[in-house]
């Protein structure tokens, strides 16, 4: 093993007054600094991991074609050009039976989900014909099914009532509902063109448990209008308000309504439950939302004269959709209103959409692009707001009917379009005596699936911190409001982020038996302390938020284990040993830090080695000349390494101390100034020499030929410089 085999490339060390040689045991490598780069390519390679993790343009290379060229720039814009030119019957026979299905359940479902946004039930028709036509086009999923969404619905709703009352003011709640569909796409589609798709990720999995468990709980409630009959209800979102408008008008209950509302409510849960636990009968629960509208709106329609409380949807005007660009509202005292709705909505719609789309991908052992996915979803609520449109995304409850229907293909979404098409042309008639209790049973029995129980279970046997978050997004959904219960939810996501960047995990390692592992103490209860060293693992990058107190933590641990040496009475502490392995990054408060750490040390008599920095960290350090106060045996490749480099060097110096001791005690002048340089170098013998090993030479000294009159000045150097 040589010595100082370990030297940093491009950073000098000064050799010692003594040539001590090791023992060759072990090879020691050469922590090695990253290949040196200009500032530009650094910035280039740092924006290209950030923005271009999967390298889009990956095609492009060596393609030296321009018709080639021009056919991969299509696929990146355009998916269909991938798949279209394979595109064959046998697809088209799986997608007509597919996007048929999900039709017979957008249909009610649109409209169930209009009246939960406050709006005209035609316009969630609407929304369930031009958006699924664009993102057939653009979109990367095979399976997302597109359409309004409760969530999304929900928070509309909410939000815009209360700026503008959808009853009092219909006409501008109708424009501003359209301007915050526009400004959601815009807000959609410049996330994935400028690739800053991890904005999203703020809403954690935890948070959005919570939140849309809180929010489907208040939507249920909210629907309690339409199964009792109320007709004067409370506009407001939160629980108290919701449940106190139940029963101070109960004058108001209609027992024909009751009985209706939950006969089908049965029904469609019971349909469900089928289909949740045979996923092969998927068909009855598709099914069941538009049997359910066919069967009420002939009961109501057979008994009119005699049920004429049973509220109903009234006229829906046949038609395509209307042009609205000219409704667009971009200046006003309500226009910021509009902005906030259209941002929130259009976070949660990508979400969904694009959380829903990865995971029918990963059934079928595809990848879904999320930026493709982000464009795609943001232009079609831009052509939306252009269309009588409100914010759209992809469906859990329609992609899963897709997916189980057999759809191959995004031309299930054209199909689906289709069929709203004609049911826009020339069904719309027959939607008028379909009573308003239906479609406050289907909402209730697509949003009782967002209330995933399971989920909140897991985080609490998993992560504490996580259910914490999950029950403060829940809370505040339910009893705050619903945008003040998501800015909860993103705030929790944030907090908890901070917390582990200003409280990094530290642990102490120990050896695992019989190998060069080393593993934390308290996991591994076989592994065992080395003698002699303290060896500590920080598990984050090093910043100016956690830098003091990664100072702070490292000093308690040496503290407390100075303490268990003193009640075991165990070896002397020697050496810290600082394992970088998981520091994936460093700024200059975190290079200060360790520059003040090991002076501290250094006045304690204690050695500290950093071993395995990464290539970044290395840099940094070897670039502010921090490292020059490690000297040659500061910087190690593994821990393994410097325990046995620094464990043979302290032998090896004890051992020449003792030659020293033996051979040269008749020249005591000599000896004596060998000691006094030791003892003034800083990284010298004395922190290693253990107390046994001490009380051995200063024996020898004592009895050696030594003439009486140098031999206690000797012993009393020797004490000295050994303390």
């Amino acid at each position: 093993m040589g010595l100082n085999s370990n030297r940093v490339e491009d950073l000098s060390c000064h050799e010692t007054a003594i040539r001590i040689p090791a023992a060759a045991t072990m090879e020691i490598h050469k922590v090695c600094l990253p290949p040196k780069q200009t500032t530009f390519e650094k910035f280039k390679n740092r924006v290209s991991e950030i923005f271009f993790p999967d390298d889009p343009l990956h095609n492009f290379h060596n393609q030296t074609s321009l018709p080639r060229k021009l056919l991969l720039g299509l696929q990146l814009f355009f998916p269909i050009f991938q798949w279209g030119p394979h595109y064959n019957v046998g697809l088209l026979r799986s997608d007509v039976i597919s996007g048929l299905t999900i039709a017979s359940l957008a249909i009610p479902q649109g409209i169930s989900y209009a009246k939960l946004a406050d709006l005209p039930p035609i316009v969630g028709l609407y929304s369930s014909f031009v958006p699924p036509l664009i993102y057939s086009l653009l979109g990367s999923s095979k399976h997302l099914g597109v359409g309004p969404v409760s969530i999304a619905s929900l928070v509309m709703g909410s939000m815009l009532s209360e700026a503008v009352s959808p009853v009092q003011q219909p006409d501008l709640y109708l424009k501003l509902a359209f301007t915050a569909t526009f400004f959601a796409g815009v807000f959609q589609s410049s996330l994935g063109l400028l690739r800053l798709g991890f904005i999203i990720d703020f809403l954690s999995k935890a948070t959005l448990v919570g939140f849309m468990a809180g929010a489907a709980v208040i939507v249920s409630l909210q629907q309690l209008k339409g199964l009792l009959g109320i007709v004067h209800f409370t506009s407001k979102m939160q629980l108290a308000p919701v449940m106190s408008s139940v029963f101070n008008n109960r004058n108001e209950w209609s027992w024909q309504t009751i009985v209706i509302g939950f006969g089908f409510l049965v029904f469609l849960l019971a349909t469900r439950h089928i289909s949740m636990r045979k996923p092969k009968l998927f068909w009855i629960s598709a099914a069941a939302p538009l049997t359910s509208v066919i069967l009420s709106t002939l009961i109501v329609f057979l008994l009119k004269s005699k049920s004429p409380h049973i509220s109903v949807i009234g006229h829906l005007p046949k038609g395509l959709n209307p042009p609205s660009s000219n409704m667009l509202y971009f200046s006003g005292h309500y226009l910021g209103v509009a902005i906030k709705t259209g941002i929130v909505t259009g976070i949660l719609s990508l979400t969904e959409g694009v959380a829903v789309g990865r995971t029918f991908a990963s059934l079928e052992n595809y990848q879904v692009d999320g930026n493709k996915e982000m464009i795609a979803i943001g232009l079609m609520n831009i052509a939306g707001s252009c269309s009588s449109c409100y914010v759209t995304t992809g469906s859990f409850s329609r992609s899963a009917v897709n997916y189980n229907a057999g759809a191959k293909t995004a031309v299930s979404n054209i199909v689906m379009s289709s069929a709203v098409l004609v049911t826009l042309l020339f069904l719309m008639p027959l939607f008028y005596y379909t009573p308003n209790v239906i479609l406050a049973a289907i909402i209730i029995t697509a949003v009782i699936g967002l209330i995933d129980y399971q989920s909140a279970y897991r985080l609490w046997k998993v992560d504490k911190l996580d259910f914490l978050a999950c029950l403060a997004s829940f809370f505040g959904v339910l009893f705050i409001s619903v945008p003040l219960g998501l800015a909860i939810a993103v705030g929790v996501s944030v907090f908890k982020i901070l917390l582990h960047v200003t409280r990094p995990n530290t642990m102490a390692l120990g050896n695992i038996p019989g190998t060069q592992i080393y593993q934390n103490l308290t996991r591994y209860r076989e592994a065992f302390r080395v003698p002699s060293f303290l060896i500590l693992a920080v598990e984050s990058p090093i910043y100016f938020a956690n830098s003091t107190y990664l100072q702070e933590r490292i000093l308690r641990w040496v503290r407390e284990e100075e303490e268990r040496i003193l009640a075991t009475n165990d070896s002397t502490l020697k050496c810290i040993i600082l394992d970088m392995t998981a520091v994936t990054a460093i700024d200059t408060s975190g290079i200060d830090m360790i520059r003040e750490l090991k002076k501290m040390l250094d006045k304690r008599s204690l050695q500290l080695v950093l071993a395995n920095p990464g290539g970044t960290v290395m840099e940094k350090l070897q670039q502010s000349n921090a490292l020059e106060a490690f000297g040659c045996n500061g910087v190690y490749l593994t821990v393994g390494e410097a325990i046995g480099d620094i464990s043979s060097l302290c032998k090896a110096q004890v051992d020449q101390l003792n030659k020293y001791a033996t051979e040269r005690l008749y020249q005591p002048v000599a000896f004596l100034s060998y000691c006094w340089r030791k003892a003034n170098d800083s990284a010298g013998m004395s922190r290693w020499v253990s107390r046994h090993q001490r009380g051995d030479m200063v024996k020898k000294c004592s009895k050696s030929l030594i003439p009486t009159h140098a031999a206690w000045k000797l012993r009393a150097h020797l004490e000295l410089v050994l303390k």
